[in-house]
């Protein structure tokens, strides 16, 4: 059998945690620059904000009614790698699917003392690190998903939901639940199966699993066999290297300082350096774009993106920044104030498909094997000792691109200066 856990409000529990008088009420995390909300407790959705929903766009009457608070991933990071180790204890088979959700297989275990197994780690997660989690059970990873979401929904399974793939609850309910509730089944794949006749879970299950391959891909053949209770995906399969790499990121206040927007770009390069070299691919190409307020009719409008070819394929976040910098030297404009500026790594290819350009000269093995260690160290330091520990040059202080977070809590369980004082 296959588990998937999932943290229930996930960065609203995390807050909740380390200040519990947040129990109970309703509450919001809000985005980059404090934005949109991105995470919402029970209570705050019950008064109607919805996923998404700018923070300025709330009724006054409900936002006073409301904790909204700033995004702290440095906590929620730290407190989900918390609840990774505690299921660890369970189970020796813990796939990480995202920062609240993880894959466990009970291979071996006796099928009738799952439930009951299921439940004591549910109560062990919640002792351990104070975050509730619903547990969802079936033969195949996409079934337990479906689990996990009735394991939160409905009252009686108690956290803990099973479905056996043939059982008769198992064909009721997919009877209802439409295709796009599916996980890997997003929007535009719907609206294709809709035009075949397939709207519910259950019609897709029951579908020819070539004919569909035809229609759509091998992941499509291989979701139908999940919904038979066969499991067959791999989460590589729903993971697959982005095709191009964008970090962008608004401004916490705008800006005509171009040193402002040189720090930035380097800042965004060395995040899409590291997904980069994550996905272990390279880069033939950078394009670097600015944009100004929309919303400001007082202030000129200028919006501009350049795309820098490079020299060789690359996963060297120097190059990138260099390529970068080059970009945005010819793209400012004087006397403008800018509100975002983002990257976007172009024409990736994997290390086995690389292709020089037809003057660039190519990279001696030393020079290339002294690169690739040099970002292996890189990534291995900020991986194993925080994020920004080691960086491309160092940000002036109150500068204007740094994240607006006015309503961030502490950062907990990562910072000294920061830790929890127990008073008497």
């Amino acid at each position: 059998m296959i588990a998937l856990v999932d943290c229930n409000n996930f960065y609203v529990s995390c807050e909740r945690v380390f200040n519990p008088r947040l129990e109970g009420k309703p509450v919001g995390v809000l985005s980059n620059n404090d934005g949109c909300v991105v995470a919402r407790s029970a209570e705050i959705e019950l008064l109607g904000v919805a996923m998404g929903m700018p923070a300025h766009q709330i009724d006054p009457h409900i936002r006073r009614q409301c904790t909204l608070l700033s995004s702290n991933y440095a906590l929620y990071g730290d407190m989900s790698r918390r609840v990774t180790d505690v299921l660890s204890q369970h189970t020796p088979h813990v796939d990480v699917y995202s920062i609240d959700e993880s894959f466990l297989s009970f291979e071996g275990f006796e099928p009738e003392s799952l439930e009951e197994r299921c439940q004591v780690m549910r109560k062990q997660v919640r002792r351990d690190t104070g975050i509730p989690v619903s547990v969802g059970l079936s033969t195949s990873k996409t079934l337990a998903k479906i689990a996990n979401h009735r394991a939160k929904k409905e009252e009686s399974f108690a956290g803990v939901a099973i479905m056996h793939p043939n059982s008769d609850d198992t064909r009721v309910f997919l009877k209802r639940l439409p295709v796009t509730e599916i996980w890997g089944v997003a929007g535009r794949i719907a609206a294709r199966l809709q035009t075949l006749g397939i709207e519910t879970a259950w019609q897709l299950r029951e579908a020819e699993p070539k004919r569909l391959r035809q229609h759509f891909s091998v992941v499509m053949e291989r979701i139908i066999y999940e919904l038979r209770g066969v499991d067959c995906i791999h989460l590589d399969d729903m993971t697959q290297p982005k095709q191009q790499i964008m970090v962008s990121r608004s401004f916490g206040r705008l800006t005509n300082n171009k040193t402002d927007l040189y720090e930035a770009i380097r800042a965004h390069v060395s995040r899409a350096g590291e997904k980069l070299r994550k996905q272990q691919g390279l880069a033939r190409a950078i394009m670097v774009f600015v944009r100004t307020n929309r919303f400001r009719s007082d202030l000129p409008s200028y919006n501009k993106s350049l795309i820098v070819p490079l020299q060789h394929p690359t996963d060297d976040s120097r190059e990138l920044a260099r390529a970068a910098r080059a970009g945005m030297e010819r793209i400012f404009k004087e006397n403008i104030w800018y509100r975002k500026c983002g990257v976007m790594l172009m024409d990736l290819c994997d290390h086995d498909h690389e292709q020089l350009r037809l003057l660039a000269e190519p990279l001696s093995d030393e020079k290339r094997a002294r690169n690739e260690r040099l970002m292996a160290i890189l990534d291995k330091l900020n991986r194993e000792h925080g994020k920004n520990t080691v960086r491309l040059g160092i940000p002036r202080k109150e500068n204007a691109w740094e994240l607006r977070c006015e309503h961030r809590t502490p950062r907990y369980t990562s910072r000294w200066d920061e830790l929890a004082l127990a008073k008497t």
